[in-house]
């Protein structure tokens, strides 16, 4: 009689298990979640960006109807590269990392920019105890040879990109700064070291110039804006074209709309749009950014 309880015991007891793991084994045999994963240069202060893009996953999210994560990387060359591995769906590029991404990502495409992409600026400021006067001609960037400088990433199409390229046109090298030449993290950090006195002179993105000063953040006895850029092509969405495999062939298209749909009527909406600096969203393409490209390999910046 013993032998038969604890054969049925045993019997009852591998029963269990085996149900309990057809029952863990369940959710890895059936399909994932899909989940679109977001992600963006980090050309601004850190906490700035997650608010930003935190807002515009839950927006995503609710218009696209799968799930929508913002993933934060530590600095430019990550961006290429978790879009490049397929880590990044949807990245937020500046021109050049755009370039760069859709070069090593066959089929990538360019889909949207702000209002403000196709006519773009830096600014270059200098500390007013540099005495550095304004420049009224792109020949008179010659008046900042001699003296310290520093860039923005050295990635960056504002802070670094598009500003060597004028420097070019005026026949300044980078060996003709004072020491070598610096490269901030972001736009943020470039302003703090000139208004610091840390170096004479140096270049940003003029939408984050003149949000700063909007915010009380630029100490105008310190520091001033001394030029502006001729324009240029420059931030943008890009897709990964993987995303067509897992959510259909037409979602880079719907993606696209959904950005465009952002109604500054809409409180919610609006408060993305003015986080972003645009009324708008408008679409773009990939050869808007040829010229962005032809830059990138004069300077090394594309192989």
């Amino acid at each position: 009689m013993k032998k038969v309880l604890s054969s049925f015991l045993l019997g009852s007891l591998l029963w269990l298990n085996a149900c309990a793991s057809t029952q863990n084994s369940a959710p890895e045999t059936a399909n994932p979640a899909k989940t679109l994963a977001m992600g963006a240069i980090p050309d601004q202060d850190p906490e700035k960006l997650q608010r930003l893009h935190s807002k515009l996953a839950n927006y995503l999210e609710a218009e696209l109807k799968v799930p929508v994560v913002y993933k934060p990387v530590t600095d430019y060359t990550a961006a290429v590269t978790a879009f490049r591995v397929g880590d990044l769906d949807l990245v937020w590029f500046g021109g050049l990392t755009g370039v760069q991404a859709r070069l090593q990502v066959p089929g990538a495409e360019a889909i949207a920019q702000r209002d403000i992409d196709s006519q773009f600026h830096s600014v270059f400021i200098a500390n007013k105890k540099s005495g550095i006067a304004p420049i009224q001609d792109i020949k008179d960037l010659a008046a900042l040879q001699g003296r310290t400088f520093t860039f923005g990433s050295e990635s960056s199409t504002s802070g670094r990109l598009m500003p060597q390229h004028f420097f070019k046109q005026a026949g300044v090298k980078l060996e003709d700064f004072k020491g070598q030449v610096g490269f901030s993290q972001n736009h943020d950090a470039t302003l703090q070291l000139v208004m610091a006195g840390t170096y004479d002179a140096g270049v940003l993105n003029e939408q984050v110039w003149q949000k700063r000063i909007k915010e009380g953040k630029v100490d105008q006895n310190q520091v001033q804006m001394i030029w502006r850029s001729p324009a240029y092509f420059d931030y943008h969405w890009v897709v990964n074209p993987n995303i067509k495999e897992r959510f259909g062939a037409d979602f880079p298209q719907k993606v696209q709309a959904a950005l465009m749909k952002l109604d500054p009527a809409v409180p919610e909406q609006k408060e993305i749009l003015e986080l972003f600096g645009a009324a708008k969203f408008v679409p773009t393409k990939n050869e808007n950014y040829a010229t962005i490209e032809q830059v990138g390999r004069e300077i090394g910046k594309i192989k």
